[in-house]
């Protein structure tokens, strides 16, 4: 080998290693300044309690402020998309859901991929949903409910967090299982959607129970079951959909942390350690417990965990999605 060769093989070796170093030592020292959590819905609704709660123990954990960032808009996509284009250093991830990971892939042209471009970190709480109406429903049980719905169907409003939301998709599920069609009203986020139901100007809302227990424990609305086969136990009070007259009705629906692809593994690593140990914490498990959310099981707190369960659940509600014909607006 000439010296000139030799040399040149060198330099070549020389670069490729101090290019590699700094990404090394990089995700080593992560983090050294805050990290952004993109909530892609309004404040005060669901997801932005679930993130505010776990936000001081990942702090905690990461020696770093966790700045929450709400972009709503097109039933999250908006905000999924700006987190698909951002760098995959660490410092900017996304606390999505069952609509905004699984659902969006099926009613809007998306300009990403929800799987590929994508490192998932961690699943997080499960929530089932109320059903809640506007005080003045004349109704005192889910029998009497379903009796005055299908007696004024055409005028019947039941209230979306938009296209693809978990409310939407109850609501259409709701009336497949009653053979009835109601007017269903998107709005922009759950908080629209509750401030319209207490001010008595839509009918129905399939709520979180997160955000809708404290309405239905306050009486500002009139609450008529939990889509759950089984009562939660922070409400042992509020019968489910099923044994009030709706065999086997059920609907749930789990949220996850993701950052953008090509995130260091050490990184996602780092960030899923820190989101395990916020759920572990007694006080944050009996704040998300009171709010009747179900926290996963230890095997399904691995990246693999949320990874898998995303992928089945694309495949689940694909089908349905299309034979309802879902778009997003």
């Amino acid at each position: 080998m000439t010296l000139q060769r030799r040399q040149f093989l060198h330099l070549a070796a020389s670069v490729a290693a101090w290019s590699a170093a700094p990404r090394n030592v990089f995700a080593q020292s992560y983090p050294t300044r805050p990290v952004t959590m993109v909530v892609p819905f309004p404040a005060a609704g669901p997801a932005d309690v679930l993130a505010r709660i776990l936000s001081e123990p990942i702090r905690a954990s990461l020696g770093q402020p966790v700045v929450i960032e709400n972009i709503s808009g097109a039933a999250g996509s908006i905000a999924v998309g700006r987190v698909a284009r951002a760098a995959p250093d660490g410092y900017t991830i996304i606390l999505g859901n069952l609509g905004t990971h699984v659902v969006n892939g099926s009613i809007y042209s998306l300009q990403y991929d929800l799987v590929k471009d994508f490192e998932p970190i961690c699943m997080l709480p499960t929530n089932y949903q109320l059903l809640i109406a506007r005080s003045g429903v004349p109704a005192n049980d889910l029998k009497e409910l379903i009796s005055w719905l299908k007696a004024n169907a055409s005028k019947i409003t039941i209230g979306t967090a938009g296209p693809g939301a978990p409310s939407h998709l109850t609501a259409v599920y709701f009336q497949k299982a009653l053979g009835a069609q109601f007017q269903l009203v998107p709005y922009r986020g759950t908080p629209q959607v509750l401030a319209d139901l207490i001010a008595g100007q839509i009918d129905l809302v399939f709520d979180q129970a997160s955000s809708a227990l404290p309405l239905a424990r306050s009486g500002k609305v009139r609450t008529y079951g939990v889509t759950a086969l089984q009562r939660l136990a922070t409400a042992p009070d509020i019968p489910t959909l099923h044994e009030g007259g709706l065999p086997n009705f059920q609907a749930s629906y789990w949220f996850g942390l993701w950052a953008p692809k090509g995130t260091p593994a050490n990184v996602v690593a780092r960030l899923n350690a820190a989101a395990v140990a916020a759920l572990s914490d007694p006080a944050v498990s009996k704040r998300l417990s009171d709010l009747g959310a179900v926290l996963p099981r230890p095997d399904q707190l691995k990246p693999e965990a949320l990874g898998a369960l995303q992928r089945s659940e694309i495949e689940r509600w694909a089908p349905i999605i299309r034979a309802a014909n879902i778009k997003g607006k």
